[in-house]
């Protein structure tokens, strides 16, 4: 896409999954209120037809033309993200869009008791929410101009000392967590519990990877991962059974002011959270944070487990094989 002289001057953002849910909600923040140079946001999606609707959403009235555009992406596809990369890369090298700045992981599933693998084979919770991502930010790290912010949208289910509802992830080698299959935790789980650990699990995933990647990063370069706190009516839960997306879908949105002081405070609608997120990536204050863990704009601990660099480094080992990127 030629954009010609409308973006002069302004900086390229991926948000994936920025369709709906939160990933819209900090697109819509980010072309509301721009700081600085204006942004170029990129939607990056799995459904082009939905991301386009959102496109025209965001620009109605609002924004220079091209300001904001869709590009396909499957990140349950390797293959997908690899053609992704290479697009947007030949893109910023002939000068048609931005420099890119920033990438935010956002998308996510929670794939249920009956997932149907990836286009590799692996488990789609832990195939998209982590080594899908992986994958897309070690193919455009070559193309982030510093100063470049990387934003890994992770959840405070990762946490036991959250005490969330959802079970305690259960750690695997990487291969196994691949296939599904969750550490000694999980060995007396039902399908219903083993699903939701299995989602908890590739939460802690994300945490471990924006560790790992903050550590190897060029200057200039930043990773930090972002709680979002608990968002009814999002459709994270579009693969559970019925009633719980009922429940997820059609009550808990109307019932978030008893919710933050039943459960918890960290309970917020989409576009709340989503404007937390669109600060992290924009907010100069924020230029040299990088290792961080934000739950909205608090920075704050993340769980005892997460600080496992032998861990994390094994599993950014794991993932360059899983995805058949070199050491």
């Amino acid at each position: 896409m030629d954009i010609g002289n409308a973006l002069t001057g302004s900086r390229t953002v991926v948000i994936t999954g920025g369709n709906t849910g939160l990933g819209f909600a900090a697109a819509k923040a980010i072309v509301e209120a721009p700081q600085g140079a204006p942004w170029h946001i990129v939607l990056a999606c799995r459904d082009k037809d939905r991301a386009q609707a959102a496109v025209d959403q965001l620009t109605n009235g609002a924004g220079q033309p091209g300001h904001v555009e869709a590009m396909s992406l499957d990140l349950a596809s390797l293959a997908s993200v690899r053609a992704f990369a290479a697009e947007l890369t030949n893109r910023l090298r002939a000068g048609t869009t931005p420099p890119l700045h920033a990438v935010v992981c956002n998308a996510g599933v929670n794939s249920g008791t009956t997932p149907t693998p990836t286009a590799d084979g692996f488990d789609p919770t832990f195939g998209v929410n982590h080594l899908g991502h992986f994958l897309l930010i070690n193919e455009l790290l070559p193309a982030l101009q510093p100063p470049a912010r990387v934003v890994v949208v992770a959840s405070g289910v990762h946490d036991p000392a959250q005490k969330s509802g959802v079970p305690a992830p259960a750690w695997n080698d990487p291969a196994s967590l691949a296939q599904g299959q969750l550490g000694p935790a999980s060995a007396s789980d039902n399908s219903l519990i083993a699903a939701q650990r299995r989602y908890s699990t590739s939460k802690l995933a994300n945490v471990y990877f924006t560790y790992a990647l903050a550590r190897r990063l060029p200057a200039g370069v930043t990773a930090n991962a972002f709680d979002p706190g608990l968002m009814p009516g999002t459709g994270l839960m579009r693969e559970a059974p019925a009633p719980f997306r009922f429940i997820a879908n059609r009550v808990l949105p109307h019932a978030i002011p008893l919710l933050r002081r039943v459960y918890s405070p960290n309970v917020h609608t989409a576009e709340e959270s989503g404007t937390n997120l669109a600060h992290l990536v924009t907010a100069p204050e924020l230029a040299a944070t990088t290792a961080g863990y934000f739950e909205g704009r608090q920075q704050i601990r993340s769980s005892d487990e997460s600080y496992n660099d032998e861990r994390a480094d094994d599993l950014w080992n794991g993932s360059l094989a899983l995805t058949a990127r070199p050491r």
